[in-house]
């Protein structure tokens, strides 16, 4: 039996329980999840806990967000204190998609830093198009945010991901060609969570800061985060939720509880209520816990974005 859910594991085909599972996850019932594609690993040694459809390809929406978050933080010499101008272009580019926003202000001076919560936030396509706007190559916007994402799916290959492509910064594909599976997802994540100014920014439910204007003056901005399994499920520490036509709502997570840190992802889950409750379940699967029976899930305020 144990040969046979190896070879399963090895072939991508429905993974419930790695066949190395601790105590933990061998006394609980296999969880029942409404996502398409979900996955487990173990944060420390990225040995899988659960998988269900693991290795089928799917569109994952803003979730690639989190990738945009690390090929930033993983330049070389990258200066988080640097600050952007923000151009009128990233905010007709929400307006022409109808995405979601950190409703940046043309002229306003943001640190690369405040980029990246008005990203990973609320989810701001605004501010993923600026990163990719400023540290891409070329002569044009265009060419500049290409570049940005043969990065992204450069940092995909160097982490062996084969069934992960990027065609942009933010999730919104006008072809479909930008997916991944869950376990490539997970190991992403994995990849991200190990950077500390990356938790840093996603454990956050809210993050309030202030930017320079055009004019010299002072705006304050304050964003929350679209990831409502944080400040719900007990020792949640992020990471990135997404939803769109193509990909339903997806959720990336992670959660530390004592020694123990588990990183997962859902893909296609039936709502936005039901992928919190996807994710709380598989680390009750991780952590041998039963929260997710009894979480009361995080309200964003009114007037906050959703993603």
């Amino acid at each position: 039996m144990r040969r046979a859910a190896t070879l399963a594991l090895a072939s991508g085909l429905l993974l419930t329980a790695s066949p190395l599972a601790a105590p933990a996850q061998a006394a609980q019932p296999i969880p029942s999840i409404t996502a398409k594609g979900g996955f487990l690993l173990d944060q420390l040694d990225a040995k899988p806990i659960y998988g269900k459809a693991n290795n089928t390809r799917r569109q994952m929406a803003s979730t690639t967000k989190l990738v945009t978050a690390i090929t930033v933080l993983t330049i070389k010499g990258v200066d988080l204190n640097k600050k952007v101008t923000v151009k009128q272009a990233y905010r007709d580019y929400v307006v022409k998609q109808g995405a979601s926003t950190a409703d940046l202000r043309t002229g306003d001076k943001l640190t690369v830093r405040q980029l990246l919560s008005a990203m990973m936030l609320p989810s701001g396509c605004d501010a993923a198009y600026a990163l990719a706007d400023t540290y891409g190559t070329g002569t044009t916007t265009a060419a500049r945010t290409a570049s940005f994402i043969g990065k992204m799916n450069a940092k995909a290959k160097q982490l062996g991901l084969v069934n992960t492509k990027f065609d942009s910064f933010d999730g919104i594909s006008a072809k479909g060609n930008n997916y991944t599976t869950p376990w490539d997802l997970a190991k992403l994540a994995r990849h991200a969570v190990s950077s500390s100014v990356f938790r840093d920014v996603v454990k956050a439910t809210s993050y309030k800061t202030t930017a320079t204007t055009s004019t010299g003056g002072t705006r304050t901005y304050t964003w929350y985060n679209t990831n409502t399994l944080l400040g719900s499920y007990s020792g949640a520490i992020g990471v990135k939720t997404g939803t769109g036509t193509a990909a339903g709502p997806c959720l990336v997570f992670a959660a530390t509880r004592g020694t123990k840190t588990y990183v997962g992802v859902v893909l296609g889950s039936s709502s936005v209520a039901e992928r919190t409750k996807d994710a709380a379940k598989l680390l009750d699967f991780g952590f041998g816990s039963s929260t997710a029976k009894t979480m009361k899930v995080r309200s964003l305020p009114a007037g906050a974005q959703r993603d």
